[in-house]
């Protein structure tokens, strides 16, 4: 009886574990999205909600480590229970670094505001951002469901996110070097864009995780990066 009793108890705290790794996850893609937007608009005051915002998401992580640590302290979980704890932690820390990713998009809203637009690349920003909240809807939804098949295609899509990152660049290059007035914004932008893709690591990485938490195992390190920007350097 008391092992049942016991049991039960372990099972309440990975539920309460996992639910605020959801909400950590739902307030991360919010963010994603509300700072490609504010920097698209313009929007000052939803840049400094998204920068607000941020201490919700790091209090979540704190939360979550927290908790962990007194689940394995007290509980002295199996192997796969244990497993499931760690690949939680590591998440929260993925989920952790996106959000200020996020933050440092919405840093440079007022810089960026107060300069012409280079082209069509706040637009282009913004899809970039929105194949990033995409991939990770799609992780969170693999980790819950414990679908390795879904999170090794999220893990696929981050070429995508690559080549995006890949094009901006090389336009963000052409206006710096047709017009030098150019190169203050174009600097802002690809600072901009190197958060974004740096979101899809992160992202990809949370689906490893998942990957890791069902098979037990680590996915090869075969990930399909495109980020040729350094070469092109």
């Amino acid at each position: 009886m008391q092992e049942q009793h016991i049991a039960s108890a372990f099972d309440r705290d990975l539920e309460t574990i996992q639910a605020r790794i959801m909400k950590m996850g739902g307030l991360v893609e919010a963010a994603i999205m509300d700072s490609a937007r504010s920097l698209e608009t313009r929007d000052e005051e939803l840049a400094e909600q998204v920068r607000a915002n941020d201490k919700a998401i790091d209090a979540l992580e704190e939360m979550i480590n927290e908790e962990a640590a007194r689940v394995i302290a007290m509980r002295a979980p199996t192997a796969s229970d244990l497993r499931l704890i760690l690949s939680v932690t590591k998440i929260s820390g993925n989920l952790e670094r996106i959000g200020d990713h996020a933050k440092n998009l919405a840093k440079r809203n007022s810089v960026l505001s107060q300069m012409p637009p280079v082209g069509d690349s706040p637009s282009a920003l913004r899809r970039m951002a929105r194949e990033v909240e995409r991939m990770l809807k799609d992780a969170l939804d693999a980790y819950i469901q414990r679908d390795v098949e879904l999170a090794a295609v999220v893990i696929q899509r981050d070429h995508d996110v690559d080549q995006m990152y890949n094009t901006l660049f090389r336009e963000l290059l052409t206006f710096m070097m047709e017009d030098a007035r150019n190169i203050t914004p174009c600097m802002h932008l690809h600072f901009i864009a190197k958060n974004i893709e740096r979101m899809g690591d992160h992202v990809t990485s949370i689906a490893e995780q998942v990957i890791y938490l069902v098979s037990g195992e680590r996915p090869e390190d075969n990930r399909p990066k495109a980020d040729v920007t350094s070469v092109s350097l």
